[in-house]
């Protein structure tokens, strides 16, 4: 039985990583592709069959910035339409393991670490900046964010 006309598609599974460093800075891609080439947003993509989302989304950061993280925990579900299609997006919370620079790759043209303060200036849009908001608060509250400026929230 396949999807008729009248029938939406089924969502595609998909996971976001919000990596949050020891200075309470969050890490961020610019889109190298559709959708929203060009953009600046957190890493992600598609869960692949037979993968969990825990597993997805260490693979999908390792392929669009290079680095090793590990997953501290959930921070709930986003519904997302681009390009006509559905996306239900796991979002998670990590940190990065060991000290090797990001850098671009997969899906990613460019990578950052950037203050919260500093997000809305390249574009991020508002909901991303909620899921961003949520991480470094549980981030702070589980002890992995230190030394943190002023200037950085």
């Amino acid at each position: 039985m396949g999807d008729s006309p009248q029938s939406p598609a089924r969502p595609v599974l998909a996971v976001g990583a919000v990596v949050v460093d020891r200075r309470g800075r969050v890490l961020l891609i610019r889109r190298a592709r559709s959708p929203d080439a060009g953009t600046w947003t957190i890493p992600g993509g598609r869960v692949e069959p037979g993968e969990t989302v825990e597993v997805a989304v260490v693979r999908e950061l390792r392929e669009e910035t290079a680095l090793d993280a590990r997953v501290i925990g959930r921070l709930g579900l986003e519904t997302v339409t681009a390009d006509d299609v559905t996306y239900t997006i796991h979002e998670h919370l990590l940190v990065p393991v060991g000290d090797q620079p990001a850098r671009a790759g997969d899906d990613a043209s460019e990578v950052c670490w950037a203050a919260l303060a500093d997000v809305a200036a390249l574009g991020v849009r508002q909901e991303v900046i909620a899921i961003l908001e949520r991480g470094i608060a549980r981030a702070q509250a589980l002890g992995y964010v230190r030394d943190v400026s002023p200037d950085l929230l």
